[in-house]
């Protein structure tokens, strides 16, 4: 089988809820970004074959297969079309799967993976809590119910099941989310971030012009007693909004190629897709799959944790990549190490080729070969892609 290549990845910086990318439509957003995308290699658009999108809240301002809008809201020609992929939150890392998968097969060369979206102006779950409200039902049938009977899934109480299974404290978790915020800090005060981020023009609150490239949710001056200090969100639990990710608009992309496609347009590789899997598990306490998946995945790949330089685990809660190294005996050095969505923002579909597009420029920003991502997703999902940089 044929390989795939990343050869641009690019994301908006992240914008917290009601903040500096409010004023923005998400597929707007989506084509701001693919045209940064675009500005980053020398090559005729009408060469995209495809643009696949992840978005987990597809209604509203993200409804009508939003990829297709994003596709239309860019400098791409309007022959080249879009799909909308949703496998929750790792809804962009799929997109990213099913790019590679397709250019591997031979059927295409050259496709645009990526995701977005705008928490503000499609805030997260109304895509089930409204037409629940509205007597449209719930997603969860008679089956499911006979086979958890009891259970409503969530992903606080599963976060809060995965910190007592994996005997984390909250001190864990408080010190975990005052380190992302530190790791986030320093990184985007070193421009490290410089060349992944694509500006997007905005207008302050002041009414003043200004470009909008800097993540919004990095605490500049963290504190790690007011972090202690924050309520639980569940009383009687461990976890507070301090520790979890924060709601958040955003936008990334990447540019998937073949090796024919390598050659015949004069491109030149960021990284090449070495494995990519998905993989179930409990969808109660939903949040432990990653631990599983990395397990599968490493095993599939031929290759030991050890072989790998960078990971990103995404931080939907503190004690999802907690309990991820606590598990797999990973080394916390190597992990996230610019951060994560505690920090910067878990911009739900775009959060997946977010991880990504970072992770491949701190794997060329230290000179390291592998990097390996997963993400928790409802229902108990977890994908896993590990590359190779180039």
């Amino acid at each position: 089988m044929s390989e795939a290549f990343i050869v641009a990845a690019a994301r908006t910086a992240g914008g917290k809820r009601n903040g500096r990318l409010k004023d923005w439509h998400p597929a707007d957003l989506g084509g701001a970004v693919i045209d940064g995308l675009l500005d980053r290699v020398d090559m005729d658009p009408a060469v995209v074959e495809d643009v696949i999108f992840g978005c987990v809240q597809q209604a509203g301002q993200q409804s009508q297969n939003v990829a297709r809008t994003v596709a239309l809201s860019s400098r791409l020609p309007v022959e080249v079309p879009g799909t909308t992929v949703d496998r929750a939150c790792g809804s962009s890392q799929q997109a990213l799967h099913f790019a590679a998968s397709v250019v591997m097969s031979g059927a295409m060369d050259v496709v645009i993976a990526g995701g977005v979206e705008s928490m503000t102006r499609v805030p997260m779950l109304v895509a089930s809590i409204l037409p629940e409200k509205n007597g449209m039902g719930t997603y969860r049938g008679d089956r499911f119910r006979q086979r958890f009977p009891g259970e409503e899934p969530s992903q606080f109480t599963g976060a809060e099941a995965l910190a007592a299974k994996h005997e984390l404290t909250k001190e864990d978790m408080d010190v975990f989310a005052y380190d992302s915020h530190v790791k986030a800090g320093a990184a985007s005060r070193a421009g490290s971030f410089a060349k992944e981020i694509v500006g997007i023009p905005i207008v302050t609150d002041a009414g003043e012009a200004a470009i909008h490239a800097t993540d919004e949710g990095i605490r500049s001056d963290p504190s790690l007693d007011a972090m202690r200090s924050v309520k639980l969100i569940q009383p009687g639990g461990l976890i507070t909004a301090a520790a979890a990710s924060q709601i958040c608009d955003g936008a990334s992309a990447l540019l998937v190629v073949s090796a024919k496609a390598l050659k015949s347009l004069g491109l030149t590789p960021l990284a090449r897709i070495h494995h990519m899997s998905v993989l179930g598990g409990d969808p109660v306490i939903m949040l432990e799959t990653p631990i599983a998946a990395t397990r599968r995945a490493l095993q599939r790949a031929g290759m030991h944790l050890g072989d790998i330089d960078l990971y990103e685990v995404n931080e939907a809660f503190a004690s999802v990549p907690l309990a991820w190294l606590r598990a797999l005996e990973a080394d916390p050095s190597r992990l996230n190490v610019n951060g994560g969505a505690i920090a910067l923002g878990h911009a739900l579909g775009s959060s997946g080729s977010r991880l990504m597009t970072t992770l491949i420029h701190a794997l060329h920003a230290r000179g390291k070969r592998f990097g390996l991502q997963t993400m928790c997703e409802s229902g108990g999902l977890a994908n896993v892609t590990i590359i190779e940089r180039l």
